[in-house]
């Protein structure tokens, strides 16, 4: 358990640190030191725990419900400054209504609110951590130098690189008590946190768009808190049928009938975090943030806590209705987002969209349910992650240094920053081609689709959408080593901090493809 609590409270500890550092240099050893340390916890946890199945523990829990309780109505009041502040009212009515819902549940079923075990670990927490350990703690290392970056090309944006970075750790600490928690109470309390620190970072630049669509990420989000709640409710209220709010036991022993109603309510909350359609546009609108931001929310934080809540889920949802409805809604945002990315030239937007398109296909696997179709989903999530922050980051690179994030403007890259395609190369390669593992993932997909009622509608989107994607991604290979004129190199200038976590994601993207019948054989368990 003692690992399980450091990656939860070390970055708390360490993002209350960065709010004392201003000096860029001390700033980058204190995050890179604690990047160390907690990519080193994640990969002992899976030394740990890799072979022992799912694991629970008895954590204290009545002092850490009150402080969490406490904190939940504290953001809240925030949200009502901020929201009276902008005159956004729907935040505020929202917020006043979350509020509200967790006061009536501390007080309509204090006896109902107790977990046997409060925190657990099994497999796919493992990679979970994995992916927030490692890839989150790597955009972390990245951003120090991008941010300093950042502000030298944008003088008008206020210095609050010390709030960007407390938010940033704080955004890590969340994901890791997100994955961990057995009791749903402390899981919607690590699922705010996550809602709130979204909305600091996309509207860092405090621009009119940004703080507008920081509102958007924010009411999305609290719409799916709300249902979220209302979830809580009905668990505690049947609390002998349903299991209450332990995790397991309403996944195992719950009653399926009563438990399918709540489980349509934490996916409309998981939908809406994920980003689906129709909520996709917070997604988009957060590509003002800055470009860490964006790596940050669409690989290993935020979006992938929707999806994980919708596999957690996947045993209720396999052979319903409700399921059936939510594959049904993760097949059409994956061909509607992988269709309009086609005609998108700004990088990020491209990205974005296919950000979109993949957690479509982890949904509409985790909606349906199978053992296989999990399996699938899980592989998903693992390789969408390396690939994608990848691409992200080395999106910044390019930006900084040739002033065009435009897929156009990157003709010829391979000559003006050979080091930089060849990462942007591995990365979009993984993203559809062979032997990487989206690829096979969605043969593993469409594999498991067939045995499924209705599969062949499932299996049409998969294809269709699947052929869509290889338009944009093979464009934008070609851009990278299509040389039609004599270039001069670009590649020299930036900082030299920021391309070792650019090296290392490379790395993982390589070594996810040598080790996948490791890592699909031994660590993908899915229920």
């Amino acid at each position: 358990m003692q690992t399980l609590l450091f990656l939860i409270l070390f970055p708390i500890l360490v993002a209350c640190l960065l709010l004392f550092v201003k000096q860029t240099t001390l700033r980058y050893a204190v995050v890179a030191l604690s990047a160390l340390a907690i990519g080193g916890a994640s990969i002992y946890l899976l030394m740990q725990y890799a072979f022992e199945g799912a694991v629970y523990f008895a954590a204290p829990s009545e002092a850490a419900s009150l402080v969490m309780v406490a904190i939940e109505m504290g953001l809240a009041l925030f949200i009502v400054y901020m929201g009276a502040k902008f005159r956004n009212y729907l935040a505020i009515v929202l917020a006043v209504v979350q509020a509200a819902l967790v006061v009536y549940l501390e007080i309509s079923f204090p006896e109902n609110l107790h977990a046997v075990n409060n925190l657990f670990i099994d497999q796919f927490s493992i990679i979970m951590a994995l992916i927030v350990g490692l890839i989150g703690s790597l955009i972390a290392v990245y951003a120090v130098r991008y941010m300093e970056t950042y502000h030298h090309h944008h003088p008008e944006v206020r210095d609050r690189q010390k709030m960007f970075f407390f938010v940033t750790f704080i955004f890590l600490a969340a994901m890791f008590g997100l994955v961990f928690s057995n009791n749903l109470m402390w899981l919607f309390f690590f699922w705010e946190i996550t809602t709130i620190t979204s909305f600091l970072l996309i509207g860092y630049s405090e621009t009119e768009e940004a703080t507008k669509n920081a509102f958007l990420a924010l009411v999305m989000n609290l719409l799916g808190g709300v249902a979220f709640v209302i979830a809580l409710i009905f668990l505690a209220a049947t609390e002998p049928t349903s299991g209450g709010i332990d995790l397991a036991r309403v996944l195992t022993s719950g009653d399926a009938a009563v438990i399918l109603i709540p489980a349509v309510l934490i996916g409309f909350a998981g939908i809406t975090k994920a980003a689906l359609m129709p909520f996709s546009s917070w997604l988009l609108g957060a590509m003002v943030a800055p470009t860490p931001v964006s790596a940050l929310l669409h690989s290993s934080t935020m979006v992938k806590a929707g999806v994980y809540i919708l596999v957690r889920f996947s045993p209720v949802f396999a052979g319903t209705f409700a399921g059936f409805s939510v594959g049904l809604v993760g097949g059409v945002t994956f061909v509607v987002a992988s269709a309009i990315a086609i005609s998108q030239s700004d990088a990020k937007s491209v990205l974005a969209y296919s950000t979109i398109a993949n957690l479509g296909l982890i949904a509409a696997c985790a909606g349906v349910g199978t053992y296989m179709l999990v399996w699938a989903a899980i592989l998903l999530i693992i390789f969408h992650a390396v690939a994608k922050s990848l691409l992200f980051l080395g999106t910044g690179v390019i930006e900084h240094r040739t002033g065009s994030r435009n897929i156009e403007d990157m003709e010829g890259l391979i000559v003006r920053m050979p080091k930089m395609a060849v990462m942007m190369f591995i990365g979009i390669a993984g993203m559809f081609l062979a032997p990487f593992g989206m690829l096979i993932s969605k043969w593993a997909a469409i594999e498991a689709f067939v045995q499924v009622p209705f599969g062949l509608v499932f299996i049409a989107i998969l294809a269709y959408g699947s052929a869509v994607t290889v338009f944009f991604w093979a464009k934008w290979m070609g851009k990278l080593v299509t040389v039609t004129r004599s270039q001069e190199k670009v590649e020299k200038g930036f900082f030299e901090e920021s391309w070792a976590p650019l090296y290392i994601i490379t790395g993982l993207v390589i070594a996810a493809v040598l080790l996948f019948p490791v890592i699909s054989s031994t660590l993908i368990e899915p229920y």
